[in-house]
């Protein structure tokens, strides 16, 4: 039974492990196949070979990894250039749910605390000044906001914020900050902050959302 198959492309090597296979029995063929490799075919090759190594259904642990980067680390020439499975792990499932949400929260955020939240929020609770409210994706105003709004963390400048905030302390999207009382806003639930083509912090209305962030609506489901 073959537990490890290796396929040459133009863009390099591809190593399939055998789903089924146990994890010894393919440790031991990786050894052999990468010192046939050595001593034969790829043997006159005097330039870095980097191999992708295919998973399938199986999903390897980190120590299961570094066992395989062992095995190659014997051979300067050749290296590890991705793992990849065609599943991941419940953990990974869940962040990608919560990246695509909105979730709806009404905490009291006091001075200094940091509320982190994963994916969309609408918000409608209260942010002191002094607290933080951290979201990885947009952030929807409607409760009350004297501290930092935090959008786009940390490197999604197409986060928007949109509601009244204009007696936040500050607001940020990605690694875009500005400070309110500088901006002169006045209070308007209409207002959106956005990073624009100069990687500015920007503001517009509601109305305008969906020409500056058309892929906004898309993701959310909206019209």
């Amino acid at each position: 039974m073959q537990n490890v198959v290796l396929k040459g492309h133009n863009e390099g090597y591809e190593i399939t492990l055998k789903t089924t296979s146990s994890f010894a029995n393919i440790l031991t063929e990786l050894q052999e196949l990468f010192a046939g490799l050595k001593s034969g075919q790829l043997s006159a090759v005097d330039q870095p070979v980097s191999f992708d190594i295919l998973t399938g259904d199986r999903l390897l642990s980190a120590t299961e990894k570094k066992a395989i980067e062992a095995i190659v680390e014997k051979y300067p020439l050749f290296s590890i250039h991705k793992f990849a499975a065609n599943v991941i792990s419940k953990l990974e499932a869940y962040e990608m749910v919560n990246k695509k949400s909105l979730h709806l929260d009404g905490s009291v955020i006091r001075n200094g605390q940091t509320k982190v939240i994963m994916g969309d929020v609408l918000f409608i609770g209260d942010l002191h000044q002094g607290g933080i409210l951290q979201v990885s994706g947009s952030v929807f105003l409607m409760g009350k906001s004297a501290g930092i709004v935090h959008a786009g963390f940390p490197n999604d400048p197409e986060a928007i914020i949109a509601g009244d905030f204009h007696q936040s302390q500050q607001i940020r999207i990605s690694d875009a900050i500005a400070i309110i009382s500088q901006e002169k806003l006045v209070a308007d639930q209409e207002t959106v902050a956005y990073v624009n083509d100069l990687h500015v912090l920007d503001y517009t209305k509601r109305s305008q959302i969906k020409q500056i962030r058309p892929k906004l609506f898309s993701k959310l489901g909206g019209q």
